[in-house]
């Protein structure tokens, strides 16, 4: 048996090491500096590094997950559903007014719109939203590929239209300076990439959708989760909400942010909650708030009522008899 020594130093040997040292102009200048304790690695501020040009800028404002990550982390805590619909989709009957509302009441302090094949919804809101002053709204787009399944594309500007490939749709959302968020990945009863193409687009993916409410199957959200887990893809989730009463079922709670890099940055460190919500009772007031109406009206609602159970509600005192 090999017998230990007090002094570990005795049993290193160095053999055939080369390269460049911090610190140090020679191999034996950095043994030295190591059995001294010298601390051999210099940091760099943030200004020294812009000025060596190792953080980028746009607009003279620097970038990066360093530089978001700083400023996002002091910030307030707020409540973000992912994924919703308004009656600019074809098989949703929620008005905008009503979305806000609802989406207001429930405490949420930003939301995307991810209309099918449609961003008009989605910008109508943002524009009431500024009005409202309480609550952002990401303008996004659910979008129809041609035979890979959908894709949402967040913090959009113009309509990207349906039926183009996965990776012209994905062009279209860079193009953009958009987000690309993949939702309910492995859920076979939707419209979703077949395996062999979420590969190819794998490092394209900034967010997988890992919790989605309207997923019948558990084993679908769970596959998503693993997913996103093996690939370091940073997880999302969203009520998928086609109707006012399925609104922050499941929400994601992140550090307030401004525009998409602060956002990805915040979803590093975002925490998704889940709140039980009744798929059958949620899918069967779709079926009855959408059937039989023509096809993605765009209603006027002067009187917008939101839907009310997002809070608690304080009990009346029993009775005495």
């Amino acid at each position: 048996m090999t017998e230990l020594t007090a002094d570990p130093v005795e049993k290193i040997a160095v053999i055939g090491l080369a390269g460049r040292y911090p610190d140090a102009w020679n191999i034996a200048q950095f043994w030295n500096n190591l059995k001294d304790g010298k601390e051999c690695i210099t940091f760099f501020s943030d200004e020294q590094l812009i000025e060596a040009g190792e953080i980028p800028t746009t607009d003279g404002q620097p970038h990066g997950p360093r530089i978001e990550r700083k400023r996002v982390e002091p910030r307030k805590l707020i409540d973000v559903d992912l994924h919703m619909h308004t009656d600019h989709s074809p098989d949703c009957a929620t008005p905008v007014e009503v979305l806000l509302e609802t989406a207001r009441d429930r405490g949420l302090g930003a939301i995307a719109i991810t209309d099918h094949n449609e961003v008009s919804g989605a910008l109508e809101a943002r524009r009431i939203a500024a009005e409202m002053g309480d609550i952002k709204v990401i303008v996004a787009e659910e979008v129809k590929t041609a035979e890979q399944g959908e894709v949402i594309g967040l913090f959009l500007e113009e309509k990207i239209p349906k039926g183009l490939t996965m990776a012209q749709t994905v062009a279209e959302i860079r193009a953009q300076g958009g987000l690309v968020y993949v939702p309910h990945p492995f859920d076979r009863f939707h419209s979703v990439p077949d395996y062999e193409h979420l590969m190819a687009m794998v490092e394209e993916v900034d967010i997988l959708e890992v919790f989605n409410p309207r997923v019948a199957v558990t084993a679908f959200n769970e596959e998503a989760e693993r997913f996103a887990r093996k690939y370091r893809i940073v997880p999302g989730a969203g009520s998928d909400s086609h109707v006012a009463q399925g609104l922050g079922s499941v929400r994601v709670r992140i550090h307030d942010f401004d525009g998409p890099a602060e956002f990805l940055e915040a979803m590093r460190d975002a925490d998704i909650t889940r709140k039980h919500k009744n798929l059958v009772y949620v899918q069967t007031l779709k079926l009855l708030q959408t059937a039989g109406r023509p096809k993605a009206p765009k209603r006027s609602v002067p009187d917008a009522k939101p839907v009310r159970g997002g809070r608690p509600r304080k009990r009346r005192p029993a009775s005495k008899s």
